[in-house]
């Protein structure tokens, strides 16, 4: 019994020293942050936060631990920015993808049409911005205003991108349809938090309109009204935010276009 202790103390030694080497990497320190803007205005891209926004990918291609890289993906904040202060020092290739033209565009036979993406040494900060050309533009028009517990806002959404730009460029990636230009949707988010979005509202006050084929067309450009449901109770504080979408996914995913959150005290 002594002996099969001493022999059980030993293995588990060797063991953990073995285990202790292996796991020998320096904790990730280098910061990558950046922003995603208009192209066409320089202004940022508003989006929601999590995997309904804008994504940002990392490859690090100085990785020699495996034949092909495995992407690190984590999300843009709502006002288009990013930052992650825990990566390996090393080479990466960057991309973005959200509610804007791809950058990375590839045809159904896997030929890369357009490569917009980014390699860049990540060391201390490093600092990158892209360019993109959003499917939709969201403005506030005048202020809201609050009537029996019931929001009234105005917005205006317009095209970001031409159709014909918007064809030129997604055609060639294969099963092209001129239904993807059709907006799908316009909301009134509301929640009680400022990250109000996909991700974060109430469901007895947001308004969704819905639209079939292309009948938003002929609204695009004007003002749109639209009013909260239900009855917000007196003396609360929400944050409202208008976001729409068009019929067509990025990364599988239908991702809205937005404009910024506004706060709006309940008499």
């Amino acid at each position: 019994m002594k002996q099969f202790a001493y022999l059980f103390l030993f293995f588990t030694g060797i063991w953990f020293v073995s285990c202790k080497k292996i796991d020998n990497y320096s904790v990730p320190a280098e910061t990558i942050k950046g922003k995603v803007v208009d192209v066409a205005t320089g202004e940022p891209v508003l989006t929601d936060q999590g995997s309904e926004g804008t994504r940002v990918r990392l490859l690090e291609l100085s990785w020699k631990g495996s034949a092909k890289p495995e992407p690190f993906d984590f999300f843009c904040m709502k006002e288009g920015v990013f930052q992650n202060t825990k990566i390996f020092k090393g080479t990466y290739n960057v991309r973005v993808d959200g509610a804007f033209i791809p950058i990375v565009r590839v045809n159904t036979n896997g030929d890369t049409l357009s490569d917009e993406s980014k390699t860049l040494e990540i060391s201390g900060v490093t600092d990158v911005e892209f360019k993109v050309q959003p499917f939709l533009k969201l403005k506030w028009v005048g202020t809201p205003t609050v009537k029996d517990g019931k929001i009234t806002a105005t917005v205006i959404v317009t095209r970001g991108v031409s159709p014909a730009d918007f064809k030129a460029k997604i055609e060639p990636m294969g099963g092209y349809s001129d239904d993807f230009l059709n907006v799908t949707d316009v909301r009134l988010f509301v929640s009680e938090v400022p990250y109000v979005g996909y991700r974060e509202w109430d469901n007895r006050y947001t308004t969704i309109n819905e639209y079939s084929g292309d009948a938003f067309n002929a609204l695009l450009g004007q003002p749109v009204t639209i009013t909260t449901q239900g009855t917000i109770p007196s003396g609360r504080t929400v944050f409202i935010r208008a976001a729409a979408r068009i019929n067509y996914a990025t990364e599988n995913i239908q991702r809205h276009n937005y404009n910024e959150a506004i706060r709006v005290d309940v008499p």
